[in-house]
C-alpha cells in the first residue's frame, strides 16, 4: 500500500508509529467517544485494519527511536489479520471500535492493550505476549479466544463484557464465550468485575501468581458457568462476591493458598453447582456465602482447611474420599453431622473419620466422641438384623463406647431394683447353717456383675418370679458386660 493512498487519519497513525507516539483520536465528550457508537464515528477518526497491519510488519523505524503502534478512540474497519506475525513492538488499540474480527492467532508481540474497546470477537489462540495482555473493561459480545496463549507477565480481564450486548441481551451461540484453555501467564490473571455470558474455560491454565475474579459474573444457566479442571495456581484463586449460573467446575485444580469463594452465589438447580472433585487446595473458604443451588461434589480433593456455616452446603453433597484438616468456624459436632448425612452415596465412614480427626487436632474430645457415635449409628443402618439389634443394645447401653458414664447408670439402676426387690422378699438359703447373713446390695451385685464373687449368689435359692428377675439379672450382666468390654475396647483403639 502507498503512502498516498492514506487518509489523514491513517497518516497521523503510520507517522507516529516510528516515534510510538500515541495518537488519540478522541473528542473529550465521554458519550461522542463511547467506542459503543463507534460505528457511526467518521473518516477523521476511522483507520482501516489493513493500514495497522502494515505498519506492524513493516512500519518505518527511526534511529535513537523505539517503535509501538499506540492509537487510542479510533474506528477500525475491515479485519486485523496479523495471524503468526511476529510484531516486534507494542500495540495499544485501547477506547477502539473494531468493524472486524481482529485474528491474532499464533502471533507474537511485546505488549497488547486492547483496553476499553469494543470487538465483535477476538481470536488470538496461541498468542505469544512478552509483557502484558490487557482487555481491561473491553465489550465483546462473542467469543474471546485464548487457548494456548502465553503471556510473560499478567493479563488483565477486569470489567470486561463477553458475550453480552451492550443492551444488556445476550448474543446467541455463544457457548464457549471466553476460551482460556491451557495459557500460560508469567504472573497474575487479573479479572475482577469480569461479566460473562456463556462459558469461561480455563481448564489446564498456569497461573504462577493469583487469580483475582472477585465481584465477577459468570452467567451460563444449564452449562458450565467456568470450567477449570486440572487449573495450576501459584498462590489464591480469590472470587470473593463470584455469581455463578451454572457449575463452576475445579476438578483436579491445584490451588495451594486460598480458594476464596466467600460471600458468593451458585446456582445450578437439578445439577452441580460446584466440584472440586480431586483438587488439592490449603483453604477453601464460603464464608457468608449464600446456600448452594444444586450439588457439591469434593470427592477426593484435599484441603488443609475450609470455611463454610453449615447453612451453606446444599441438600445433595458428595464427599467420599474427601480429605481435610481444620473447619472454621468451630462449631459443636451436632452442627456439621447433618453434612454427612446428606452424602448421595449414603453412609462414608472415610468423612467421619476426617471429621473426628478434626476435632481431636483442636483439643475438642467431647466433640470427636459425638461424631464416631453418630458414625455407628449410620454404620448399622447397613447391618443384617441381628446386627442392628446389637448395636442398639451397646448404643442404649455404652453408646458403643463413647458414652460410657450410661453404663454406670444402667449398673446403678439394675442394683437399685434388685436390692429393693430382694431385700423385701429375701430367697431361702441352700443350707441354712453355712449361708451368711443376706444382704440384697451384694446379692444383687453378684447376679449382675459376672467377675465378682461375693458368696451370695451361691449361698441363696430365690423361688418363683423371684428366680425369673434373677436370671435376667444374670443375662443382662452378661449383656452389659461384653457390651462395655467391647465399648471400651472400640474407644481405646480409637483414642
Amino acid at each position: 500500500m502507498e503512502i498516498t493512498e492514506l487518509t489523514a487519519a491513517e497518516r497521523r497513525v503510520v507517522d507516529a508509529y516510528p516515534r510510538g507516539a500515541v495518537v488519540d483520536f478522541r473528542t473529550g465528550d465521554a458519550a461522542e467517544d463511547d467506542p459503543e457508537t463507534g460505528a457511526g464515528w467518521g473518516p477523521e477518526r476511522t483507520v482501516r485494519a489493513a493500514v495497522l497491519r502494515r505498519v506492524l510488519l513493516a512500519g518505518a523505524r527511526e534511529d535513537g527511536e523505539i517503535p509501538a503502534l499506540r492509537m487510542v478512540g479510533a474506528r477500525i474497519t475491515g479485519e486485523l489479520d496479523i495471524r503468526y506475525a511476529v510484531a516486534e513492538c507494542a500495540v495499544l488499540l485501547a477506547g477502539c471500535h473494531f468493524d472486524g474480527v481482529p485474528n491474532l492467532y499464533g502471533a507474537e508481540v511485546r505488549q497488547l492493550n486492547l483496553s476499553e474497546s469494543v470487538l465483535p470477537e477476538l481470536h488470538a489462540a496461541t498468542l505469544r505476549v512478552h509483557g502484558a495482555l490487557r482487555l481491561t473493561d473491553c465489550r465483546i459480545p462473542g467469543q474471546v479466544r485464548l487457548d494456548g496463549s502465553r503471556v510473560e507477565q499478567a493479563v488483565f480481564l477486569d470489567g470486561a463484557r463477553i458475550g453480552v450486548h451492550a443492551d444488556g441481551s445476550t448474543a446467541t451461540a455463544v457457548g464457549a464465550a471466553l476460551q482460556m484453555n491451557h495459557i500460560t501467564t508469567g504472573d497474575d490473571l487479573w479479572m475482577p468485575g469480569l461479566v460473562v455470558h456463556g462459558e469461561t474455560r480455563l481448564a489446564g491454565a498456569v497461573v504462577p501468581g493469583q487469580i483475582v475474579l472477585n465481584d465477577a459474573r459468570l452467567v451460563n444457566p444449564g452449562g458450565t458457568a467456568l470450567h477449570a479442571q486440572t487449573l495450576s495456581v501459584g498462590t489464591d484463586l480469590h472470587a470473593m462476591r463470584l455469581r455463578a449460573r451454572g457449575l463452576v467446575d475445579l476438578r483436579g485444580a491445584r490451588i495451594p493458598g486460598q480458594l476464596n469463594l466467600a460471600y458468593g452465589s451458585f446456582a445450578h438447580p437439578g445439577g452441580t453447582a460446584l466440584r472440586a472433585s480431586s483438587a488439592v487446595i490449603g483453604e477453601f473458604w464460603l464464608r457468608d456465602a449464600a446456600r448452594v443451588e444444586g450439588r457439591v461434589n469434593l470427592r477426593r480433593a484435599r484441603i488443609d482447611l475450609i470455611h463454610a456455616d453449615p447453612g451453606v452446603w446444599p441438600e445433595e453433597v458428595q464427599l467420599e474420599g474427601l480429605t481435610f484438616g481444620t473447619l472454621l468456624p468451630h462449631l459443636p459436632a451436632l452442627r456439621r453431622l447433618p453434612l454427612l448425612e446428606r452424602d448421595e452415596d449414603g453412609y462414608v465412614p472415610y468423612v467421619y473419620e476426617q471429621l473426628t480427626a478434626s476435632y481431636r487436632r483442636v483439643g475438642d474430645d467431647d466433640a470427636a466422641r459425638t461424631v464416631q457415635l453418630a458414625k455407628q449409628r449410620r454404620r448399622r443402618a447397613t447391618l443384617p438384623a441381628y446386627g442392628r439389634v446389637w448395636g442398639r443394645l451397646q448404643d442404649a447401653t455404652v453408646g458403643y463406647g463413647f458414652r460410657p458414664a450410661r453404663a454406670a447408670a444402667w449398673l446403678a439402676s439394675l442394683l437399685l431394683v434388685g436390692s429393693v426387690v430382694f431385700g423385701v422378699h429375701h430367697p431361702a438359703a441352700l443350707k441354712a447353717d453355712e449361708a451368711p447373713d443376706f444382704n440384697p446390695l451384694f446379692y444383687t451385685a453378684d447376679l449382675l456383675l459376672p467377675i465378682v464373687d461375693f458368696g451370695q449368689e451361691r449361698a441363696f435359692d430365690p423361688q418363683g418370679w423371684y428366680q425369673w428377675l434373677s436370671y435376667a439379672l444374670v443375662v443382662t450382666g452378661w449383656l452389659l458386660a461384653t457390651t462395655i468390654a467391647a465399648g471400651i475396647t472400640r474407644s481405646v483403639s480409637r483414642s
